[in-house]
Order: C-alpha cells, then sequence, then structure tokens
C-alpha cells in the first residue's frame, strides 16, 4: 500500500479563533484517533495532497513532533465554496485489528464488447472493503478480457485474498454498455456478432 507522510504539530488551543488562525496561515487542523491517546495537530495543507487530491488508497505516516503514528484518514471536510480543506480525522491503524477503506478498481485487458461498439461503464470506482492493514489492497483488479457486451461484473464474482468487500453482492462494479442502435438485438445476435468479428481478427 502506499504511504503518505505528513509531518505535524500538537495544538495548543482547540477552539475556532484558533483554527481560523491556523487555516490563515496555510495549516489543516486535524484529530488522530482510535489509539491509546487522542492526538489534536496540525499540518501544513500541501502535505494532504498526496493522500486526498488521489483516486489511489494509501496509508498515512504521521509524525507529531516526533512521535508516529500510521493511520488512514477516516473523514476530510471542506468548505463548501472554495473548497478548501478544513479539518482531517484519522483513525490510527492498530495490528491486529481491520479497518474499513475505500479501495479504488482498476481494470485490466481490453473487452471484446467495446471493439465492437459497447461502452465500457465503471459503475462504483470504489468499493468498502474490511481488513487488517497488512492485508489491505491497493486497489481491486478486474479483468474485463472476457466482458462481452452487455455483460457486467458484479461484486459476488469478485475473488478476494484475506479481505473482505462489504459492498452488496448483487451490485454492479462495470459493464458494456449496448448502444442504441443495437439495443433492438438480443444477446445471442450480439454474441454472435462479436464471435464472428474475434474469428475475422483471428484470421488476419
Amino acid at each position: 500500500m502506499r504511504e503518505v507522510e505528513i509531518i505535524g504539530f500538537k495544538r495548543a488551543n482547540l477552539g475556532k479563533a484558533e483554527s481560523s488562525k491556523l487555516r490563515a496561515e496555510g495549516n489543516v487542523p486535524g484529530v488522530l484517533y482510535g489509539g491509546d491517546d487522542l492526538v489534536h495537530f496540525y499540518a501544513p495543507a500541501i502535505q494532504f495532497r498526496p493522500a486526498l487530491y488521489s483516486p489511489d488508497a494509501c496509508f498515512i505516516k504521521v509524525n507529531v513532533e516526533g512521535k508516529e503514528y500510521r493511520a488512514i484518514v477516516q473523514e476530510s471536510q471542506w468548505h463548501p465554496v472554495s473548497e478548501a480543506l478544513l479539518h482531517v480525522d484519522l483513525l490510527e491503524l492498530t495490528v491486529g485489528k481491520k479497518v474499513k477503506m475505500d479501495i479504488p478498481v482498476k481494470t485490466l485487458g481490453s473487452a471484446p464488447g467495446v471493439a465492437n461498439g459497447g461502452t465500457l461503464i465503471i459503475k462504483n470506482p470504489k468499493l468498502k472493503v474490511l481488513a487488517l492493514p497488512k492485508d489491505m489492497p491497493e486497489s481491486i483488479e478486474l479483468d474485463i478480457s472476457e466482458l462481452t457486451m452487455g455483460k457486467s461484473i458484479k461484486v459476488g464474482s469478485i475473488e478476494t485474498n484475506n479481505f473482505e468487500i462489504l459492498t452488496s453482492d448483487l451490485v454492479t462494479v462495470v459493464n458494456v454498455a449496448i448502444p442504441r442502435a443495437l439495443r433492438g438485438k438480443s444477446a445471442e445476435e450480439l454474441e454472435a456478432e462479436e464471435a464472428e468479428a474475434a474469428a475475422e481478427e483471428t484470421a488476419e
């Protein structure tokens, strides 16, 4: 799993005025919980970019005045107009304790249905996963090389290894949508056309 380092400082005061002052200086107030201590800290806003401005999942190594913690982002608050980062809640990771994370979906290969005019749609770009920190996947990879037009991959068909996907098994993760011009054809006709096209490509 990718790891982002954040170097922060303990907060002496926890009031709104102090939080506003920190933000005006380019910092973001935060809290780290889940471990033995509740740690109120702040860090430069720019340090959170690799963790919060990326679709990829990551762990965070937090150094607060020399003491290090491993954590994940539990919640982030943003200004409704300026979209500036206002506050970050971090959950400390504990050895042997499972955590929940939203893990991105990545596709592998080329879908035959797309080659024949369909559109690949990733309906759920992230899935909620429960796992021990050591077993948490950086991404969930889906092989779409056999995905024909009108077909889909659901959560229930995804193989897992030492982690659990909490999203319902019936949820569609990715599918190849049938273009409007071909929607009148049956699935059998579409599959026959795809098989014929594949045979022609092989012959060439």
